[in-house]
């Protein structure tokens, strides 16, 4: 026979591994389902270190005095005076407002217009935007009306000049320079309005200055020409403004009478040409030359500007040429008339923002 005492102390054991067992067997925790971890928040990122700043920085933070006698000095040799305020800003709009204008309507000034891509289409076509900021310039206060005028065409010809140089010869690129083609203009952006012929070359040396000044003189003309022009159409009224439009931007084409497949001038052995000579004068036409040799013969001698009557065969296309001039008037009217509603704070205050809200619309609407 067993002890009892053997026998007790079993039984207690067996009882308390039930015991556990049942405890264990019935535990809520077993059961429940584990809890899904929650996210960690990702650590703040570190504070940025404070940009270095040059040793005259640092100078003028410590002594007040040096910071104002410099704003000073500043101040006498004109630094963010309203003028050199005026250059910045009329920087920024002939950038962003007039250089791109002629890309951002190609469609209408080449293929509406018949305009060719070249720099001169560009050219007149920039102008215009030009001469309609400067129409909304002259109502600013005086003098910050002519501060904002005159950077505006100091900016559009230092533009010129560069990119005339481009077109006529670009500058030699260094030795050790990766080839590219070269640049329109170093002054400004790009335009895919038009291309240099000759940029893949790359010749030796720059273009001579004694056509760069010649070519200015003629733009110079040209710029001044428009401006007068359609401001005697504002006076005048729409008719005024629409032969400056023929003028300027449809080549003078069809001065002497519209050329057909019957007519006499088309039944000769060489193919018809003719372009519009402007009889006014100056660097652009050299009038004296013309009366040597006759204005006939100078009509009749290929400039290659691209810009021409049109032939017998596309006599058809001047149908469409009322058309192009009311559509141009009505352009220059509404964008006049938007320009005017800018209040002037917007114009002379604000950032590159304020500016975009200047932008031209499209020619056709």
């Amino acid at each position: 026979m067993v002890a009892r005492s053997i026998l007790a102390r079993r039984l207690r054991q067996a009882h308390f591994q039930n015991v556990a067992r049942r405890s264990l067997s019935t535990s809520p925790l077993l059961h429940q389902k584990a809890a899904p971890a929650t996210p960690q928040t990702p650590p703040s990122p570190p504070p940025k270190p404070e940009p270095k700043r040059s040793w005259i920085e640092q100078k003028l933070r410590q002594s007040p005095t040096a910071k104002k006698l410099l704003f000073n000095v500043a101040s006498v040799l004109g630094f963010n005076s309203p003028k050199q305020i005026a250059g910045r800003r009329a920087y920024m709009m002939y950038e962003e407002l007039c250089v791109r204008k002629a890309e951002e309507d190609s469609a209408f000034w080449q293929d509406g217009c018949d305009l060719p891509p070249t720099f001169q289409s560009w050219f007149s076509v920039t102008n215009l935007h030009i001469w309609m900021l400067t129409v909304r310039f002259r109502a600013l206060p005086d003098p910050i009306g002519k501060y904002y005028i005159q950077a505006l065409v100091d900016h559009f010809f230092l533009d010129v000049e560069d990119r005339i140089r481009q077109v006529l010869q670009p500058a030699t690129p260094p030795k050790n320079a990766p080839p590219e083609p070269a640049p329109q203009s170093t002054y400004t952006v790009p335009t895919t309005f038009y291309t240099i012929a000759n940029a893949d070359k790359r010749p030796k040396g720059k273009a001579p200055e004694r056509l760069v000044t010649r070519q200015m003189k003629i733009l110079k003309e040209q710029w001044a020409g428009l401006g007068m022009a359609f401001d005697l159409g504002l006076i005048r009224g729409d008719a005024e403004m629409a032969s400056a439009v023929w003028r300027n931007f449809l080549g003078a084409r069809g001065a002497r009478g519209i050329v057909y497949p019957s007519s006499p001038e088309a039944r000769g052995d060489k193919p018809y040409y003719r372009r519009s000579v402007n009889l006014v004068g100056g660097e652009v036409e050299k009038v004296a030359k013309i009366d040597k040799i006759g204005l006939e013969v100078e009509e009749a001698r290929d400039d290659g500007s691209g810009v021409h009557d049109f032939a017998p065969d596309e006599a058809d296309k001047y149908v469409k040429y009322p058309e192009l001039m009311a559509d141009i008037v009505q352009y220059v009217h509404r964008e006049l008339a938007r320009l005017e509603k800018i209040p002037t704070d917007q114009i002379v205050k604000g950032g590159k923002d304020a500016v975009l809200l200047l932008r031209f619309g499209q020619v056709r609407e």
